[in-house]
């Protein structure tokens, strides 16, 4: 069992992440002009919290993570709430397919950091996305390390510049990223960036 497993039944109870989920969700509002025609994928969805708060904005949505826990606990969100646009997709990237279907929008929140070949997982992006899509990524900023426990193997937040340059050497344009949100921790506040791309 993975610590996000473990963790999945308390997960939307910690303070400050339904908060997080709600003002990323407004950020999105204003960076693009949804719609209920729009497709949308969620990577590293955990309990859905993004999805729900954008769920009236959008079309069908898939929701994706590696954890089962999570998963379960998403999947008894929905049928509790008979929500009708949210499907649900055990998927992790680094090392299963990229799925067939293309979508009109992708999101991620908070999960980027902590995938070693981040890289590879922005180029699944641009091959999910049809032409024109959007891809909205929102995580730490390059930190120095005191986020996370001393074993963390993830990164420590990204850089925006480069971040600019990878999505832009994929072949994204109109990129633009932005300070979304803060998360207070350990007596300190560490900001979250919103990167919004189009494919080509």
């Amino acid at each position: 069992m993975s610590d996000f497993d473990a963790e999945a039944r308390e997960w939307d109870d910690v303070p400050g992440r339904v908060e997080r989920a709600n003002a990323v969700a407004a950020a999105i509002r204003e960076q693009l002009p949804l719609s209920r025609e729009m497709t949308a994928f969620e990577y590293g969805c955990g309990t859905g919290l993004l999805s729900f708060a954008l769920r009236a904005d959008l079309g069908p949505i898939t929701l994706a993570d590696s954890s089962t826990g999570m998963l379960e606990v998403l999947k008894a969100k929905i049928a509790s709430q008979r929500v009708r646009n949210m499907t649900p997709m055990r998927l992790d990237l680094s090392t299963d397919p990229i799925p067939d279907q293309k979508y009109q929008l992708i999101y991620t929140l908070m999960t980027l950091h902590h995938i070693p070949d981040a890289d590879a997982i922005l180029r699944s992006f641009y091959s999910m996305l049809e032409p024109s899509g959007c891809v909205c990524i929102v995580d730490l900023d390059k930190e120095d390390g005191s986020f996370h426990a001393a074993d963390f193997a993830g990164h420590q937040g990204f850089d925006r510049d480069e971040l600019r340059q990878k999505l832009s050497g994929l072949g994204f344009i109109n990129i633009r990223i932005s300070t979304c949100y803060e998360i207070p921790k350990n007596e300190r506040f560490y900001p979250l960036f919103l990167a919004v791309a189009e494919k080509q």
